[in-house]
């Protein structure tokens, strides 16, 4: 039936304001039939890493902001070194904009003790001392409060004519500690170490301080030159012969990414499936934090963005890797255990491990957030009922039945909360300690004590 033009009119308008009240709703700072003015505070303001604030922080703001309705999405510069405002207008004509500080991560927290942040990117778990700190605020480790946004890999990167392929932690930590000075004596180039890194308030430092020279015992040489900036570092170390450097991967750009091996893994690559899984030796994970009992409905809205599809998507096209779930066929190995090397014949592995809260058995937060994506892939895929293998894997201890037993224990956690879900696992494995995919010293227990999913 034809529609006047009246009735598109009237239905014209009513489009108009519901969207108006929508908007209005989830940015109360805007009021109805107020004159059209640019907003005089940030709807939402973001402070810390500059891993996650550089770029994929603005580009999530970006699609919230569009996801709502409002027009006109626009990323610049905020007149300050790595600060940027995403402005947009509302139905009304109004300026509606966000604010994003990225000078690293100790500040995002400091932003939320002083609630100038409604978030706090971090490109690191929080610190014991940074959690004392905000203690008033409420517990920052609780699932509320503590959001894994996507996985990163902390490439070490080298100029692109560097001849080596591979490095060990160990070494790493050797050539950043100043221990070694020529690439001849790691088998390269006979041509001068240069030393690129990141600075003191940075996450990826603090990440590279833990995950590297903490556990070598070593400390980063004092000539070493500094950088606030990822991709500054990253583009400098693809122009200066003899350079080695680390950045997260987004910002790998023309420098050469390493290949590195922990304790008794293989060397592994920083690609998507790697870190995806978390098995690289330097994966990291990305975090916003915010208050838990103290967050509107528009912060809770833009969370809710952040782990959906379309965040997910910005998270890989921004050069992260997404918490969305694939399928991957691994090749059998013969230094693989005979039941793994069945799997990898027969079934695919999938892009999600799940891992735990230190000295427990409960699943972490990324986890929980996993299995609800977990059962959401199979039951998509057709793989509801006996389709899924659980493997679990522990660290070495010094009864090997009680190791294998534990990491079979662990794979039936997993179960159980599939079970929740509606999902029947076809079989569970327990392997133990084969397989690590880092060191058993500090954070690397933790990525060895972990369960992996394959299907069928």
């Amino acid at each position: 039936m034809a529609v006047s033009v009246s009735e598109r009119d009237v239905w014209s308008r009513a489009f108009s304001l519901l969207l108006l009240g929508f908007v209005c709703y989830s940015f109360p700072g805007l009021a109805i039939g107020a004159a059209p003015a640019a907003a005089d505070r940030p709807v939402l303001s973001i402070q810390g890493s500059n891993t996650v604030g550089a770029k994929l922080a603005p580009m999530l703001i970006a699609g919230f902001f569009e996801s709502q309705g409002l027009r006109d999405v626009r990323i610049a510069p905020a007149g300050r070194e790595n600060e940027q405002r995403i402005s947009a207008t509302a139905a009304d004509g109004r300026m509606v904009f966000a604010e994003v500080a990225a000078h690293g991560t100790g500040t995002g927290f400091a932003g939320l003790k002083d609630a100038s942040a409604d978030l706090a990117a971090a490109s690191r778990p929080i610190k014991q001392s940074e959690l004392d700190a905000l203690a008033e605020l409420g517990d920052l480790r609780s699932a509320e409060a503590e959001q894994v946004i996507a996985i990163d890999g902390l490439a070490i990167i080298v100029h692109p004519d560097n001849p080596l392929s591979t490095l060990t932690v160990a070494q790493v930590a050797q050539l950043f500690a100043g221990e070694v000075s020529n690439w001849r004596e790691l088998g390269g180039a006979d041509i001068a170490v240069k030393l690129f890194a990141r600075d003191d308030r940075s996450g990826t430092y603090d990440t590279f301080k833990e995950l590297v020279l903490g556990s070598q015992d070593k400390t980063l040489a004092l000539r070493a030159r500094r950088y606030e900036s990822n991709d500054q570092l990253s583009q400098d170390v693809s122009k200066v012969p003899g350079a080695i450097g680390f950045v997260g991967l987004a910002s790998v750009g023309s420098a050469k990414p390493l290949a590195i091996a922990d304790g008794d893994s293989q060397p592994m690559a920083p690609t998507s499936a790697s870190i995806a899984t978390e098995d690289y030796p330097l994966s990291r994970r990305l975090f916003l934090y915010a208050r838990p009992d103290e967050q509107s409905a528009q912060l809770q809205a833009f969370i809710a963005y952040v782990h959906g599809a379309a965040g997910q998507a910005i998270v890989e096209r921004s050069g992260y890797v997404a918490q969305s779930i694939r399928a991957i066929k691994l090749a059998a190995q013969a230094d693989m255990p005979p039941a793994y090397q069945q799997l990898a014949r027969e079934a695919q592995r999938l892009t999600v491990n799940f891992r735990f809260d230190q000295g427990s058995a409960r699943l972490d937060n990324k986890a929980r957030r996993d299995i609800d994506r977990l059962v959401a892939y199979l039951n998509a895929n057709g793989k509801r009922m006996s389709a899924a293998t659980l493997v679990g894997f522990g660290d070495p201890r010094s009864d090997p039945a009680r190791t294998a037993l534990l990491s079979k224990l662990r794979a039936m956690a997993v179960r159980s909360e599939l079970a929740r879900g509606g999902i029947l696992v076809k079989e569970i494995n327990g392997l133990g300690d084969e397989l690590p995919v880092a060191s058993n010293q500090g954070a690397g227990r933790l990525k060895n004590q972990r369960v992996e999913v394959w299907v069928h």
